[in-house]
């Protein structure tokens, strides 16, 4: 009786007590398929993980991890595989971001280093990612976003290199998109976006057909909901359509954020 009923005290106050929420986070997320700024990164199904600190009792500086892998191969045999590290600020209106991604799928170890430590100018896989967004007041919520490629991306085409097989340049492929809310603060919400890509060191860039300066490559709908589970649970639920008028193709995802 003394250890059911200690059983029962200590069940009690777990359920009473309440957790503080900290400056650390994660998320995690099921999606049908990965696809990035107008690109198929992988067709099959992916989990992906987000852990996060907040530098400042705001929460408005971040740095994090989020990473992700895909639940089986791709047609071509490859694993899609991804481990990206960033630090962020975002007020809710502006945000700006530098992120360091690796995708470890199909690297061609003739042009790049399969090693995750290698950051050579030259062969490096990485990818130095500036982010940037802002959106307009309630009135208009417009959201524009710009981001450039700063550094690496050997295996992504990003590095030019002289005839001596020495480095050159990198192109530095630029990705703009604006979206606007079409339908916000009903059960199904409705976002349009736009999005175009180019290179500023260079004729041809990362997300378009590689013939074109400049190119329309993400255009697209995504609706999202929040399903009841139970009256403690609640899953974030999205479809979304994308079309890439430059590599003439589109897809459809389904995505749920678990928590």
């Amino acid at each position: 009786m003394l250890l059911l009923a200690l059983g029962t005290g200590k069940l009690f106050s777990q359920e009473t007590t309440e957790t503080k929420e900290g400056r650390l986070d994660f998320t995690a997320n099921i999606q049908n398929n990965h696809l990035w700024r107008g690109l198929i990164i992988t067709d099959k199904p992916v989990v992906m993980g987000n852990l996060s600190y907040a530098l400042d009792a705001e929460k408005k500086w971040k740095i994090g991890i989020w990473g992700a892998s895909a639940l089986a191969d791709d047609k071509d045999n490859t694993h899609y595989k991804e481990i990206n590290y960033y630090v962020q600020y975002s007020d809710g209106r502006f945000y700006i971001g530098l992120w360091d991604l690796y995708n470890s799928r199909n690297i061609n170890t003739a042009v790049a280093a399969d090693d995750i430590f290698s950051y050579s100018q030259r062969r490096t896989a990485h990818i130095i990612d500036l982010r940037t967004q802002y959106t307009f007041g309630p009135s208009f919520p417009l959201n524009i976003e710009a981001d450039i490629m700063l550094y690496g991306g050997a295996n992504s085409g990003e590095v030019v290199l002289k005839d001596d097989g020495s480095y050159k340049k990198n192109k530095y492929s630029t990705y703009i998109q604006a979206s606007y809310p079409v339908i916000s603060g009903q059960k199904v919400n409705l976002n349009a976006f736009v999005g175009a890509g180019f290179a500023l060191n260079d004729k041809h860039f990362l997300y378009g057909n590689r013939k074109n300066s400049f190119d329309i490559v993400n255009i697209g709908l995504k609706a999202g909901k929040t399903v009841k589970i139970t009256d403690h649970y609640s899953l974030p639920v999205s479809m979304m359509a994308m079309w890439n008028p430059s590599n003439k193709f589109a897809r459809i995802q389904l995505a749920a954020t678990v928590f």
